[in-house]
């Protein structure tokens, strides 16, 4: 499968998050130009610098500093200057705030949803990548017991079409699972309401 042009200027690390699963993050979320981005663990920065690529600013959050300097590395090959490296411990907080969307690639990211709800602004989202159901089921319980809105999960799966003189058809492999996205909003001061923020 081709590579976003973008991100084949990096180098890989640690495990990634791949483009179908940052599409499906951008899109239910709706960030864009004025949006105001934590992410965190940040692995090999894809996840981030893909962020920064649409949005404001990006803090990218990593406590192993072997990976803040390869995210480092591939914010610099990128050519951005709003993704900002924070070799920090999420777990301990976040001190930004007013923020669009946080973005967790952590195990035990359940953790991290109260400091993300005092960190998020009315409205925004809290995005957990997570690769395992149990993990998912965590996520969401601590989402609600904390005051999120309509926590929804999604996987997305891509897979590629030969298309060919001799015939069309698909590929006999492709990108299945990779993570569940768990997806949930903090209310509007004014007028928030549970359900699906993603619908209607």
């Amino acid at each position: 499968m081709k590579m976003n042009p973008l991100l084949s200027k990096l180098k890989r690390g640690p495990q990634v998050i791949l483009p179908k699963d940052i599409g499906m993050i951008l899109a239910f979320t709706g960030v864009g130009k004025a949006s105001k981005v934590v992410d965190a663990g940040a692995g090999s920065g894809w996840l981030a610098i893909s962020l920064g690529n649409v949005c404001k600013s990006v803090v990218t959050y990593e406590r192993r500093e072997e990976f803040a300097e390869l995210t480092k590395m591939n914010v610099g090959r990128a050519g951005l200057k709003n993704v900002r490296v924070k070799l920090a411990d999420i777990f301990t907080g976040i001190s930004e705030k007013n923020i669009d969307l946080i973005t967790l690639d952590l195990a035990d990211s359940d953790m991290v949803i109260p400091h993300a709800y005092a960190a998020l602004k009315a409205g925004g989202f809290v995005v957990g990548y997570l690769p395992h159901a149990e993990q998912v089921s965590k996520f969401v319980k601590e989402c609600e017991r904390v005051g999120f809105l309509g926590a929804f999960c999604i996987e997305c799966i891509v897979r590629e079409m030969l298309v060919r003189e001799q015939g069309f058809r698909p590929e006999n492999t492709g990108l299945t699972h990779t993570a569940y996205l768990v997806f949930a909003r903090k209310g509007e001061k004014a007028a928030g309401g549970a359900g699906n923020p993603a619908v209607g």
